[in-house]
C-alpha cells in the first residue's frame, strides 16, 4: 500500500506592525525614530528625556505666523553668511533619549568650524549654535524641559518667543549656565555667537517685518559680521581636503 501524504500550506510571515507614536509615550531614541518613520501624516513629534511630545494643530496667530516670521528673519542672515545653514523643524540627534525638532535653528557647518556633525542620513548630530522656538506662554515645555536639555547639550544661544505673553527670551550659554542676553540701549538683540545676527524684538512681535529686515540688513553690513564671515572662510580653508589627502 502506498501512503499519500499531503503537505500543509506554509503560513506567510506577517510584517511586524509598528505601534504609532502617542503623546506621553516613554521610548528609547531608536524606538522613537522607528515609530516616527512608520506614522503617516505626522507633522511634528519630539522626544525629550525619553518622553514623546506631539504638537496639536496650530493657528496662524499662535504659532504658524510667528514661526514663518522667525524663518524669514533667520533666512536673511543665512543668505549673507556663507558657512552658516538654517533648519526649519529639523530633528536633532542628541545624546541619550532626545530627538527634539526645534521650530528653527542656525548651525555653523562642520566644514567651517561648527560644533555639529551631519550624519549619513542627513540629520544634525549635536547642539546647534542657535535654536529658536515659538511657545504659547512661559508655562510651555520650551522654557522648562527643552531649556534644560539645550543647556545640557551645549546649545550656545536659545531664543523663545512667548506669543501670548508678548515677550522674547534670548539666552546665551556662559560658564555652563544660560544667562539672558541684554538688549542694546536702542532695544535690539545682538547675537554673541553669530555676529551680525540682530533683532528688533518689538518689531518682530508687532509683525513689522520691514523693520525686522532693515535691522538685520544693518547687522549683515556691520564690521563684526564681515569679520565673522572672514573667520568662517579661513576655517574652511584650513580643513583637510576630502578623502584625507595632504
Amino acid at each position: 500500500m502506498t501512503l499519500v501524504t499531503q503537505s500543509l500550506p506554509t503560513a506567510k510571515a506577517q510584517p511586524e506592525k509598528v505601534p504609532p507614536l502617542r503623546n506621553g509615550d516613554r521610548l528609547t531614541a531608536e524606538e522613537f525614530e522607528r515609530r516616527y518613520d512608520a506614522t503617516p501624516g505626522l507633522k511634528k513629534a519630539e522626544l525629550i528625556n525619553g518622553v514623546v511630545y506631539m504638537a496639536p494643530p496650530v493657528t496662524l496667530d499662535d504659532h504658524g505666523g510667528p514661526h514663518f516670521d522667525i524663518i524669514a528673519w533667520l533666512g536673511s542672515y543665512r543668505i549673507a553668511t556663507p558657512g552658516v545653514r538654517g533648519g526649519d523643524n529639523a530633528t536633532l540627534r542628541l545624546p541619550l533619549a532626545n530627538r527634539p525638532q526645534p521650530d528653527a535653528c542656525l548651525i555653523i557647518l562642520p566644514s567651517h568650524g561648527g560644533q555639529v556633525q551631519i550624519d549619513s542620513s542627513g540629520y544634525i548630530v549635536g547642539a546647534p549654535e542657535l535654536v529658536a522656538e515659538v511657545a504659547a506662554t512661559s508655562a510651555s515645555y520650551d522654557l522648562h524641559d527643552k531649556l534644560d536639555l539645550y543647556l545640557q547639550v551645549g546649545v550656545r544661544e536659545y531664543l523663545v518667543w512667548r506669543v501670548f505673553d508678548r515677550a522674547i527670551d534670548w539666552f546665551v550659554l556662559r560658564g555652563g549656565q544660560y544667562e539672558r542676553l541684554a538688549p542694546t540701549p536702542d532695544g535690539l538683540y545682538k547675537s554673541e555667537v553669530l555676529p551680525g545676527l540682530w533683532l528688533d524684538p518689538a518689531a518682530l512681535m508687532d509683525g513689522d517685518m520691514v523693520r525686522v529686515a532693515q535691522v538685520q540688513q544693518q547687522g549683515n553690513a556691520s564690521p563684526e559680521h564681515l569679520a565673522f564671515v572672514a573667520r568662517l572662510q579661513q576655517a574652511a580653508a584650513l580643513q583637510p581636503p576630502a578623502g584625507g589627502g595632504p
